[in-house]
């Protein structure tokens, strides 16, 4: 489990009884399987970046002899194909994609998971599809507004300067660094250009960074992971791709559409000290949606696997099998 998690709050591991790779149109395919209990209550994972990935430790989650498990990478990450693509990756083709595999697999409805973007895809594919939607657990809330990305890409620096430092140097000489816009902009570049030798050290730097800044404590294992070629290009690129195309969604739109949600029984986990998507959002997000459940904890930075998180996560979900049996 490179993720380095606790193990004593997770379900212990299972296996998946499905794998599967779901072509989407000419270009994309994505990969999916599921776990737990085939006649259990679905419940979808949706992990974040954009582009980071799932791995067999999101499983461990959920209760398998309740819950019917189902992961999938999104497209361009992890284990679909083409890796690292951004063409025809749009929010809206994201949640058509979820459309089509909750169709491919026969479910009626699912609960929602998602944390960091996996929350924003969560949260936008609910308000385009209440109806099919039971529960939300959301953690680590990110809304993709402008000052949510300058704080990623300027921010932080004053709190991990050594890491920003090091972020910043894979840019090329005269980007004013006071400017996220043009850090944005001159690492897009960077990230598109087609040569590997280009692309790939760029991508490492700009991974290392976000895992190096994720958790209260350094976890190595976890900035590993974050620095693996499973995980950099995907991760990197994509997530710059989003990041200028403002994740292809009217400004402001998660917030102005939460109504059509509100009905559903949702729980918001949040590191009190995270540093990747600070906690301003999840209060943006509370006081638009007062019926949810907000759920701080205070000894966490962002990481879903820091030991408070996964324990709260482990319980929400444990609650929210009340709402959906």
């Amino acid at each position: 489990m490179p993720e380095n998690p606790d193990v004593t709050t997770l379900f212990p591991p299972v296996e998946a009884y499905e794998t599967g790779r779901l072509a989407l149109d000419g270009r994309h395919s994505v990969y999916f399987e599921q776990a737990g209990n085939p006649r259990g209550a679905p419940v979808v994972f949706l992990h974040g970046g954009p582009g980071s990935g799932a791995s067999a430790t999101h499983r461990q989650f959920f209760d398998p002899a309740f819950w019917r498990i189902v992961i999938f990478d999104q497209r361009g990450a992890g284990r679909s194909t083409p890796h690292g693509e951004t063409r025809d990756n749009t929010t809206p083709h994201l949640i058509a994609d979820m459309e089509a595999l909750r169709v491919h697999l026969g479910i009626e409805r699912w609960a929602v998971f998602g944390g960091s973007w996996g929350s924003t895809l969560a949260l936008a594919y609910a308000e385009h599809h209440p109806g099919r939607v039971t529960a939300l657990c959301l953690r680590g809330i990110f809304l993709c507004r402008p000052a949510e990305i300058e704080w990623f890409l300027v921010g932080i620096r004053q709190v991990f300067p050594e890491h920003w430092r090091q972020f910043v140097s894979a840019l090329p000489p005269g980007v004013d660094l006071d400017d996220w816009r043009a850090i944005l902009a001159a690492y897009h570049a960077l990230l598109s250009d087609p040569d590997p030798a280009v692309h790939v050290p760029a991508a490492r730097t700009w991974s290392t960074y976000e895992g190096s800044c994720s958790t209260l404590r350094a976890n190595p294992a976890l900035v590993a992971n974050f620095a693996s070629d499973r995980v950099a290009l995907g991760l990197a690129r994509i997530e710059a791709h989003y990041f200028v195309n403002r994740i292809f969604l009217p400004d402001n739109f998660l917030l102005e559409q939460v109504g059509r949600i509100r009905h559903l029984p949702t729980v918001i986990v949040q590191g009190r000290y995270d540093m990747v998507c600070p906690p301003a959002s999840a209060d943006a997000l509370a006081r638009a949606f007062p019926e949810a459940e907000v759920h701080y904890v205070e000894d966490a930075g962002h990481s879903a696997f820091e030991p408070g998180i996964c324990a709260a996560l482990v319980a929400a979900m444990q609650r929210l099998q009340a709402c959906v049996g």
